[in-house]
């Protein structure tokens, strides 16, 4: 269990951009391996990225030492990376629709509004419906749907101790009738996941 696993990053947990600066290198090394077993494949061009308080305290401080904005950017980042980090009843994903030509990806995003409502976990007879985050309409008005969408998915207690079981068959995917593709987490995805679950 990790019920001391952080739910928020706080100024406090920040270190200095030049001791940053000198172990990015290290840092960012040392969590390939984890994202590695947080990255879902879904369909031809999405890809789930399963965040958790590492994933989006090296984001916070990416974002710090590229854009340079010292004390006065601190809050924004930890306001926009803070809703991402799981509260240990929900799995929290970044999907990225991932198209290189710039012409196909217009084409292709223009036919998914609204796939970020579609997203679900099914596993033990239990659908768990994907919520997008609330922070700015992922669809514009042309019904164009954005490359990058943010998606919560809550959990009730029973829903957490039968996603943890071992060997739970898990599927990952979305119902939009443009983009219907599916996907069974592997053992060590669902582990892994699995402990973002730890109230």
């Amino acid at each position: 269990m990790s019920a001391a696993t952080p739910r928020a990053i706080t100024r406090d947990d920040l270190i200095d951009m030049e001791v940053y600066s000198r172990t990015r290198k290290e840092r960012r090394t040392a969590l390939v391996a984890r994202k590695k077993n947080r990255r879902v494949a879904l369909g031809p061009y999405a890809t789930a990225y399963f965040e958790c308080y590492e994933t989006m305290w090296q984001q916070v401080h990416e974002m710090l030492f590229i854009e340079r904005g010292g004390e006065e950017q601190i809050d924004d980042e930890l306001a926009a990376y803070n809703p991402l980090i799981p509260n240990g009843r929900e799995l929290v994903a970044t999907v990225m629709f991932e198209i290189d030509d710039d012409v196909r990806r217009k084409m292709v995003l223009s036919k998914l509004g609204g796939v970020e409502e579609t997203a679900f976990l099914k596993f033990a007879g239990e659908t768990v419906a994907g919520v997008p985050e609330a922070d700015v309409d992922r669809t514009n008005a042309d019904g164009k749907a954005s490359s990058v969408q943010f998606i919560h998915f809550p959990f009730t207690d029973a829903q957490a101790a039968a996603f943890q079981a071992a060997g739970t068959e898990v599927t990952l995917g979305f119902a939009h009738p443009d983009y219907a593709h599916m996907v069974v987490l592997t053992e060590t995805v669902r582990t892994e996941l699995a402990g973002d679950l730890d109230a």
